[in-house]
């Protein structure tokens, strides 16, 4: 996972769900914006990712395959 962005969100599989990887480490997946913030606070992550709005718009993640907006496969 090749990324100068510290955190990366995967595109969405099948079910929704978009891979999360912090400095190249999985740490889950995630099927909203929340679950998004949850697992970064549990990762050690605080700053810059205190609700859904700030994540959407923080430079720090590389949103892979579709924005923070896109939560199903594409067709």
């Amino acid at each position: 996972m090749a990324s100068s962005s510290p955190v990366t969100v995967g595109p969405p599989d099948d079910e929704g769900g978009r891979l999360v990887h912090v400095y190249g480490i999985q740490v889950g997946y995630a099927y909203d914006l929340w679950d998004i913030v949850l697992l970064l606070r549990r990762a050690g992550l605080k700053n810059g990712f205190a609700d859904g709005d700030e994540l959407a718009a923080s430079q720090q993640i590389a949103w892979l395959g579709a924005g923070p907006e896109m939560w199903e496969r594409s067709p």
